[in-house]
């Protein structure tokens, strides 16, 4: 689908800051500079950090042996832990899923607020998933991008310590609200989605690329006045490097986000993350959950649902949560709804690149929607200028063009 954007004629992409790019190095550079180590699947020991990453994430070596390659996340014993939560008491339960159950603590060494992701030692994440996490939180830093404080690995527990977000998840402001708090009005929903994707966008342009592989809505926490940041990077993969078009990985992620072409062969790409992020730009938009196995037959799925609404504008105030109460701008609706449905097409080329995607966001981001402005506009009908159509292309080339 070929989607106009008018109105985006104040949108410009910014210009990128020299190298913030995190580099990780290729293996044979590494192993190239120091002594070659027996590799390790596993984390046995506190003070031994050292591991062939070939186990969790192939193609890199870590070592805190190396000033470039270095874990700089802190250590922490078990003890420390169960202390911070009270020994893993009910009440200090923040949430749980696959991976294991995350608690709210206070660390004294550190004196502050922390997330404790305890995981099941029985659930999805392994020694793999831990590792690759604690690789990529370590290297890659961003304002939308949660931190990492540090981890533990006593024994046979493996616990990541996150700095603290204090609203919880996009999931739940957007699918279970509490019945005290207000719902996500237009323009923090604008900002959430700028920001997540500005997030992704510092994975992508890491060097090699980081594909996020499990962005959803519950992966998006936000911090004090809805910041948000992504989270949760155990299924992380680096992405291809000169002339492969792709990485061939078994499939992980969940089920409703992941792109269809990844969930049929195998094979993960940059633009399997832009999938991703247009069914969680949906899900803001709409309110619905990627998959509702309560509605009916045909509105269960999230895209398959949108696909057809896609086709005529008209309908696409029927896709906006009614929690809005029609307290949205139009205008913004459909550019937002536009850049939803690049994002979901079924094929991978005709997605936009994520920096276009950003750009477009940021844009709609900036402008304020005033309900009483709004309503007050209706009552006069000021002629209106020509306006600027930007026409964002799905091979990240965005022109402009005058328009009557």
């Amino acid at each position: 689908m070929d989607c106009c954007f008018p109105c985006l004629r104040g949108a410009k992409k910014k210009e990128k800051q020299p190298p913030e790019k995190p580099q990780i190095r290729p293996a044979s550079v590494v192993d190239a500079e120091k002594p070659k180590q027996r590799p390790s699947s596993s984390v046995t020991k506190q003070d031994s950090f050292d591991f062939n990453m070939e186990s969790a994430n192939k193609g890199i070596v870590l070592s805190n042996g190396s000033g470039h390659n270095q874990i700089a996340a802190q250590t922490f014993s078990f003890r420390d832990l169960a202390a911070a939560t009270s020994n893993f008491r009910a009440d200090c339960l923040l949430g749980e899923g696959g991976f294991g159950r995350v608690y709210r603590g206070y660390l004294d060494s550190v004196s502050q607020v922390v997330a404790i992701k305890q995981l099941d030692r029985n659930g999805l994440q392994g020694n793999r998933e831990f590792l690759v996490e604690v690789l990529m939180l370590s290297l890659l830093h961003h304002p939308n991008l949660v931190s990492l404080i540090g981890y533990c690995a006593d024994g046979d527990q493996r616990l990541l310590v996150y700095e603290y977000m204090p609203l919880g998840s996009l999931e739940d402001h957007l699918h279970d609200p509490s019945p005290d708090k207000a719902r996500l009005d237009w323009n923090t929903r604008m900002k959430i989605a700028a920001g997540a994707a500005k997030g992704l966008e510092y994975l992508h342009d890491a060097s090699p690329p980081v594909i996020y592989r499990d962005l959803k809505c519950s992966n998006i926490l936000l911090g004090e006045r809805y910041h948000p940041k992504l989270s949760d990077f155990g299924l992380a993969k680096l992405g291809p490097i000169g002339d492969k078009t792709h990485v061939s990985t078994r499939v992980m992620g969940t089920y409703g986000y992941c792109a269809p072409e990844y969930a049929m062969t195998g094979q993960l790409t940059l633009k399997s993350d832009i999938y991703s992020f247009g069914v969680v730009l949906l899900e803001i938009i709409t309110g619905q959950r990627a998959i509702d196995n309560t509605r009916a037959g045909g509105e269960q799925n999230l895209v398959a649902w949108a696909r057809p609404l896609f086709k005529d504008r008209r309908k696409f105030p029927l896709m906006a949560d009614p929690a809005l109460e029609g307290q949205y701008p139009p205008r913004g609706l459909y550019q937002a709804l536009a850049v939803a449905a690049m994002c979901v097409q079924e094929q991978p080329s005709m997605r936009p690149l994520i920096g276009d995607v950003v750009t477009a966001l940021t844009y709609l981001a900036s402008q304020t929607y005033d309900p009483e402005a709004h309503a007050n506009s209706h009552l006069v009908a000021p002629g209106t200028p020509p306006r600027t159509r930007t026409r964002i292309r799905s091979h990240g080339a965005a022109d402009q063009r005058g328009s009557g």
